[in-house]
């Protein structure tokens, strides 16, 4: 999903209520950062992906313990898709971001190349010489997601986000992949 051509989410009946709040959270930021009456100032939505960084107490950091523990497989089904951006493309987006004055509205910030989470926790569990990883079950992420005071959403929930508005305006990920 693009910003043109996607929607934000799929606040449908398809997904669980805990689900959908989330999207309709984001709805209700973007209406209200466009709503505000700040005259002569451009507006940008930031639409940031997971941002993963080798820094202590993220989401990478956490995958990372997951893995070294044997843990490290896929979770719940696999197949949803898992968008994401590196910390220092994140800051080089808004830096570039900040350079366009031409550029505002909703903006998606993540890298170009979403990849599968099987196929994600297989290349952790590489870098790091692991041959296999316990998969998750579904019950067992909701344990862990009540610990670290989130939602399963976040694991579970394919998301397949395109940052088209930075491509097209010429922004060139260093970690594109």
């Amino acid at each position: 999903m693009d910003e043109v051509t996607g929607e934000m989410g799929d606040a449908g009946t398809g997904y669980p209520l805990a689900w959908r709040f989330s999207v309709e959270v984001a709805k209700a930021w973007e209406q209200a950062l466009f709503d505000a009456p700040t005259p002569n100032t451009r507006r940008i939505a930031l639409r940031s992906a997971i941002m993963m960084g080798p820094g202590r107490g993220g989401v990478l950091s956490i995958l990372l313990n997951l893995v070294r523990l044997g843990l490290g497989g896929s979770a719940g089904p696999g197949t949803q898709f898992v968008s994401w951006i590196h910390e220092t493309d994140l800051v080089r987006a808004i830096e570039f971001l900040t350079a366009q004055p031409g550029l505002e509205g909703c903006v998606n910030v993540s890298a170009p190349n979403p990849i599968g989470n099987r196929d994600f926790m297989q290349a952790l569990r590489q870098a790091y010489g692991i041959q296999c990883g316990l998969p998750a079950a579904r019950w067992m992420l909701e344990i862990a997601a009540f610990f670290h005071r989130t939602e399963t959403e976040l694991l579970l929930k394919s998301r397949r986000v395109l940052p088209r508005r930075l491509l097209d305006a010429g922004f060139e990920f260093t970690f594109p992949q």
